[in-house]
């Protein structure tokens, strides 16, 4: 649904094998290739001998055994999870039972037990916070606080490779949809500002290919959101004040069929623009609100 960035290269993903991309490095891809996860989830395998996963992926069978083969002879120390959503934590949990390994997460899913998507299952072994450094095998992990697509997601920084792995925070081939009420469309912002002030070389994010020179990327995601916003004041100026109306204007080279989700992300941007006093509501607003400016 979002918008695709020129620069960045198409590339291949193969399903069932684990691929060697750094010498620290590897990746093993679910096949849940769709709209919203591009080929599909990426799980990645930090380390040699002793090693991290992060994001283990959706609850596929076929998946969970790739990912065993993957690491046969290996032992597990840490799984790392970006965040809860059904193709990124599931997985954790038959990959625990199988290696003992313990999970790590900034917690449980914030958005409540109606939130689709959501994996309300998983809970982390151990919380997570902003700044703190997991220490491995050969690598060592720092913790990147990243709310917005989530309230819980946080990326991982490898200091010995200089790279992120940024989760849905940053995606290589589209931008992260935000949806209320966990989505926070200002928080996410602030936490693509964030990556700006950091001197990571590489994203590798769980879906899509990696992002090289990652700060004029940043930059173009949020260029894009302002410029969204613009287009929501210009659509109440043309007399489009319900979020129904606006959605196949501003989205009219979308698939249909997204528009639900597109949708979402407008009332994510609305919330954000009535908190800073740009748009008004009428009453508490809703995603079938009615909004006009402020």
């Amino acid at each position: 649904m979002a918008v695709q960035i020129p620069y960045v290269r198409e590339i291949e993903f193969t399903y069932d094998a684990s691929e060697q991309i750094t010498p620290l490095i590897r990746r093993v891809v679910a096949e849940n290739p769709s709209a919203f996860t591009y080929k599909g989830t990426g799980t990645y395998i930090i380390g040699h001998g002793n090693v991290a996963v992060i994001d283990p992926g959706p609850m596929i069978e076929a998946h969970v055994e790739a990912l065993m083969r993957a690491l046969e002879g290996e032992t597990v120390t840490h799984i790392l999870i970006t965040h809860t959503h059904s193709d990124h934590s599931p997985a954790a949990a038959p990959l625990k039972a199988r290696t003992g390994a313990k999970t790590y997460g900034y917690g449980p899913h914030g958005g409540g037990q109606g939130e689709e998507d959501g994996d309300m299952d998983f809970v982390p072994d151990v919380e997570i916070r902003h700044g703190d450094i997991i220490k491995g095998d050969g690598w060592t992990i720092e913790c990147v606080h990243t709310p917005g697509h989530t309230s819980n997601h946080i990326c991982f920084a490898l200091r010995e490779e200089k790279a992120l792995f940024s989760g849905d925070h940053v995606m290589g081939w589209s931008t992260s949809i935000v949806s209320p009420p966990d989505g926070n469309m200002r928080e996410y912002m602030a936490s693509l500002r964030l990556l700006l002030t950091r001197d990571d070389e590489i994203y590798w994010p769980t879906h899509g290919p990696a992002i090289r020179n990652p700060k004029p990327f940043v930059k173009a995601f949020i260029a894009h959101r302002e410029e969204r916003e613009q287009q929501i004041i210009e659509q109440i100026k043309a007399g489009r004040t319900h979020i129904k109306d606006m959605v196949p204007v501003i989205y009219a080279a979308v698939d249909k069929r997204l528009y639900p989700a597109a949708a979402r992300s407008v009332f994510a941007h609305a919330l954000g623009m009535v908190e800073d006093g740009r748009l008004v509501a009428d009453g508490t607003p809703r995603l079938d609100g009615e909004y006009r400016l402020a």
